[in-house]
């Protein structure tokens, strides 16, 4: 793989990830709400998803589904049932305080929740996997290593600095945490969220190949 193909890939994921979409949208909304660590932690998740569109991609598994009109609508309704269930667990959230400075606040946040929450998301999106399976060829050299393992390497850079850029995001959001304990704030910030969930589940049902 030549480096100079390697740093463009990377600059165009960089670029790709710090654009509005939805997994970034997710974090910030998360991370307004929840804190920092709730935002790295679904980060995390989302970032492994990533990796399961390159493996798909990489194996020939994303054609399965732009061929296939029924595996593509499948997932696309799993996902966009996924979302609306995360808008509907966000309006059944109640106001907490969300300071990060309690200890025992810490020790009750769960984990694997928050990474599972984020993976899933990705992981049921097939436009997900029709962008990988359209965007890491164009990297792809024929000189070197074969094909599936080029597009492994290119999937895995993808997924560290998709996981840096969103932490960077979540960090940068939790600072204003300090104002959801104020009632008119985060109340604001719950119907943003409760809105852009939902607005991307109506997004993944109307979407096309």
């Amino acid at each position: 793989m030549e480096l100079e193909l390697v740093l463009s890939f990377l600059g165009t994921s960089i670029i790709l990830a710090l654009m509005p979409g939805s997994d970034n949208l997710f974090v910030l909304t998360e991370s307004l709400t929840k804190g920092q660590k709730d935002g790295i932690f679904i980060s995390l998740g989302l970032s492994l998803g990533v990796f399961v569109h390159t493996f798909a991609a990489a194996t020939g598994l994303s054609i399965v589904i732009q061929k296939s009109t029924l595996a593509f609508s499948i997932l696309k309704y799993l996902g966009a049932a996924y979302l609306f269930y995360l808008a509907f667990m966000s309006f059944k959230e109640q106001k907490i305080d969300v300071s990060l400075e309690s200890n025992s606040k810490v020790e009750e946040t769960k984990l694997f929740p928050l990474v599972k929450k984020g993976f899933l998301m990705n992981v049921l999106n097939p436009k997900v996997s029709l962008f990988f399976i359209a965007f890491l060829p164009q990297f792809i050299t024929s000189n070197g290593y074969n094909v599936t393992l080029q597009m492994i390497i290119l999937g895995f850079i993808f997924m560290l600095q998709a996981f840096l850029i969103f932490s960077m995001i979540a960090i940068l959001a939790s600072k204003l945490t300090k104002y959801v304990n104020n009632p008119k704030f985060w109340k604001i910030t719950k119907w943003c969220k409760i809105i852009i969930l939902s607005m991307l589940g109506l997004v993944l049902i109307f979407s096309e190949k």
